[in-house]
Formats: structure tokens, sequence, C-alpha cells
């Protein structure tokens, strides 16, 4: 059983940027893949980004397009930590971020798909407001 959790959400204004991180309880497996997701209210969750891998070594991460340029996902096998890096922050970057994790490599937009997924954390809320 993985356990995940997310901080790093706050109130940011237009064009700043923050760094959520997802910690995760257990030992981050290789060849687990990490989402993140958002939902935004009276919307659906939809998928933001992920990172998975190939070997102990590569990893790949695919965004979607709506926060492509903007946003990067890294990794930190030895803190068992993925991290959400959001600069350029606009008012409809505005959600709850969740990560999830699937012990299996998922790559490209298959991996922006919530129902792929076996754990969730509880989700941080992200503000971007002047």
């Amino acid at each position: 059983q993985l356990q995940l959790v997310e901080s790093g959400g706050g109130l940011v204004q237009p064009g700043g940027s923050l760094r959520l991180s997802c910690a995760a309880s257990g030992r981050l497996n290789y060849y687990t893949t990490i989402g993140w997701f958002r939902q935004a209210p009276g919307k659906e969750r939809e998928g933001v980004g992920c990172i998975s891998s190939s070997t102990s070594i590569t990893y790949y991460t695919y965004y979607a397009n709506y926060v492509k340029g903007r946003f990067t996902i890294s990794r930190d096998n030895a803190n068992n930590t993925v991290y959400l890096q959001m600069n350029s922050l606009k008012p409809e970057d505005t959600a709850d971020y969740y990560c999830a994790a699937v012990n299996a490599r998922l790559y490209g937009s298959n991996c922006l798909g919530r129902m792929a997924y076996d754990y969730w954390g509880q989700g941080t809320q992200v503000t971007v407001s002047s």
C-alpha cells in the first residue's frame, strides 16, 4: 500500500510560481508512474502531467497542453518525493492539485487518465489571484 501526501499549495499572484511536493510513504519503485491532476470548483478532475520511467535512471515526463512549457515534474527517489514546479501561473490554474501513483509504466497521454491510477493523495489547494 502506497500513501501519498501533497504539500506546497497556497495563494500566489498571476505570473508567480509554486512548487508542489508529493511525498510517498513507501519506496517509489523506478517503474512507478506518478501523475499530477487538478480539479477546479465545479469541474472534473483533469490530468496535468506525469513522470514515468523505462529504467532506474531514465525518466520521461508528459504534460497536458494547457501547462506545457510552464509546469515541470521531477522526481527524487532518494526522498521518495515527486515535485510539480509551476511557473507563470494563471488564474485558470486555480484548483485542488492531487498526485497519484500506479505501479506500472504509463507513457504519453495514457498517463493523464485518472482511472489508470491506484493511489491518490488528499490534495493541496492552489489559488492564483491578485
